[in-house]
C-alpha cells in the first residue's frame, strides 16, 4: 500500500497511481461506557484486501452517473461513472462486532454498497482471526461495492484503546507513555505497530488522537483524560507526537487518522455516552489547542475525523460533526485541510441520538464531510436511503456528495484499493 500526503493529488499523479493493486481498508467503532469515539476500549477492527483487480465500474443503466471526459483525474472519472446509489454506499462505515459472524454484514455491504467496515467489540485472540476476516471481507469488493476495496479500520491507540490483542500485536502502552522515547522512538514504534496491522488486514488506524487535556482538568475529562489517551497537557508537545505517530504509521503502510477535530480536552461528557457536558466553551478558531491538529495534517495524515461535542464559540448549539464552521470553514479553509473527513460513531453515540439516522448522515455531508461511521449496522439503511433522497432532490447536495466520493475513491486510489484500468 502507497500512502500519499493529504494534499490532493494532481491528475498527472493519480493517473500515475491508478496502476496500484488493491489492499486491505480500516474502521472503527466505540461502545458502552468506554472513552469517547471510535476508539472505545474492548473493540477491535478487521481488514481484508480485494482479491481481484480493481477496475473502473460499470454504470448501470439506471444509474445517476455523468460522462467521463479526458481531463478529469482518475478518482473523478471512477465516481463520474458510479450511480447515486454507489456514490451514496461509499460515504459509510458500518461496525462488525467481534461476536458476530464473519459473513453476518455481506448482503448489508453488497446491498448498500458500502465503502469500508471497522471492527467492533474487542478482537483479543490474536491476529489469525483478524486476517482470516479481514480477508474475507475484502473478497467482497466488486460490482456491488463499484469495484472498490473496502476501508478496514481498527482503533489501536494504545493503553485502554487497543481493539486488537493477542498473538501477534504488541501490547501498546497508554498515550502518555508512549512519549518516553521521543518523537523518533514513537514514529519508531508506530510504524511496527502498523507492520502488525497490516500482516492483519487492516488497512486504516483511527488513531492517533490529537485531542490535549488541560492538567486543570485532567482525568476529568471523561472521553480522553480519564484514560489518559492524549500524549500531554500542552499541545506543542502533543503536535510533536501526533506527527510522529502519523508518519510511523504511514511507514507501516497503514493510513492514519488524527481525531477528535477539533479537540475534546475541555469538555467533561463521554459524547459516546452522554449529550451532557459536552459543551465547549473556550476553543476557538485561532486556539493553540489546534496545533496537533494542524501538525498531523502536515505529517500527511490520510483522514481527519470530527467528534460529536459542541463548540460555543464557533457554532454554538451544533454538533461539530453537524457544522460546516468546524468541517468547512476551520478544517478544510483555515486548517486547509481537503482529504477523507469522517465521522466519530453516530449510530450509538448518545450526544447525536435525537438526531434521526437518516439526518446524521445528509448533514455531515452538507457540512462538508466524507465518511459517515455507525457503530450499529441498523442504522445503515436510513442512512443510505436519505442520502440518495437528498441527492435526487437538491442538485447542490448531489454535488456534494460526488466531491465526497471523489476524496473517498482518491485515498483508495493512493492505497492500492482502486484503479482506473
Amino acid at each position: 500500500m502507497r500512502l500519499a500526503g493529504v494534499v490532493a493529488i494532481s491528475a498527472v499523479a493519480l493517473l500515475a497511481a491508478c496502476s496500484s493493486t488493491p489492499g486491505p481498508t480500516a474502521s472503527s467503532s466505540p461502545a458502552g461506557s468506554s472513552p469517547a469515539g471510535t476508539s472505545s476500549p474492548g473493540t477491535s477492527t478487521v481488514p481484508a484486501t480485494p482479491t481481484s483487480p480493481v477496475t473502473t465500474p460499470t454504470t448501470p443503466a439506471t444509474s445517476a452517473a455523468t460522462t467521463p471526459t479526458p481531463t478529469q483525474s482518475c478518482a473523478q472519472r471512477i465516481v463520474a461513472g458510479m450511480s447515486a446509489t454507489q456514490r451514496a454506499g461509499q460515504l459509510l462505515m458500518v461496525g462488525l462486532d467481534s461476536k458476530a459472524g464473519r459473513t453476518s454484514l455481506d448482503a448489508l455491504v453488497q446491498a448498500r454498497h458500502l465503502g469500508g467496515v471497522i471492527l467492533l467489540g474487542g478482537w483479543h485472540t490474536g491476529a489469525a482471526r483478524v486476517e482470516a476476516t479481514t480477508r474475507h471481507l475484502a473478497s467482497l469488493a466488486g460490482p456491488s461495492t463499484a469495484n472498490l476495496g473496502l476501508l478496514l479500520a481498527a482503533d489501536q491507540e494504545g493503553g485502554a484503546v487497543q481493539q486488537l490483542q493477542g498473538a501477534g500485536f504488541s501490547t501498546i502502552p497508554p498515550a502518555l507513555d508512549q512519549t518516553a522515547a521521543g518523537a523518533s522512538g514513537l514514529k519508531s514504534d508506530a510504524a511496527r505497530w502498523a507492520r502488525q496491522l497490516a500482516a492483519a488486514g487492516i488497512n486504516v488506524n483511527l488513531a492517533p488522537v490529537a485531542d490535549t487535556v488541560p492538567a486543570s482538568i485532567g482525568r476529568a475529562n471523561q472521553p480522553i483524560g480519564r484514560y489518559g489517551r492524549e500524549f500531554s497537557s500542552d499541545p506543542s508537545t502533543n503536535a510533536r507526537m501526533v506527527a510522529a505517530f502519523v508518519k510511523g504509521m504511514r511507514a507501516g503502510d497503514v493510513a492514519a487518522t488524527v481525531k477528535h477535530f477539533p479537540g475534546l480536552g475541555r469538555i467533561t461528557g463521554n459524547t459516546d455516552v452522554t449529550a451532557s457536558g459536552i459543551t465547549d466553551r473556550t476553543t476557538t478558531t485561532d486556539d493553540a489547542y489546534l496545533e496537533p491538529f494542524r501538525a498531523g495534517i502536515r505529517a500527511g495524515a490520510d483522514l481527519v475525523m470530527v467528534g460529536s461535542a459542541i463548540y460555543s464559540r464557533i457554532d454554538p448549539g451544533t454538533n461539530a460533526v453537524f457544522s460546516k464552521p468546524v468541517v468547512t470553514d476551520l478544517l478544510r479553509g483555515r486548517l486547509g485541510y481537503d482529504g477523507v473527513v469522517i465521522t466519530d460513531d453516530v449510530g450509538k453515540a448518545k450526544a447525536v441520538a435525537a438526531v434521526p439516522a437518516g439526518e446524521r448522515a445528509t448533514r455531515f455531508v452538507a457540512a462538508g464531510g466524507d465518511i459517515v461511521l455507525t457503530a450499529r449496522p441498523s442504522t445503515v439503511g436510513a442512512m443510505h436511503q436519505a442520502l440518495k433522497a437528498a441527492i435526487a432532490a437538491d442538485p447542490a447536495f448531489a454535488a456534494k456528495v460526488q466531491a465526497a466520493a471523489t476524496r473517498v475513491v482518491d485515498l483508495k486510489i493512493r492505497m492500492g484499493l482502486a484503479r482506473c484500468g
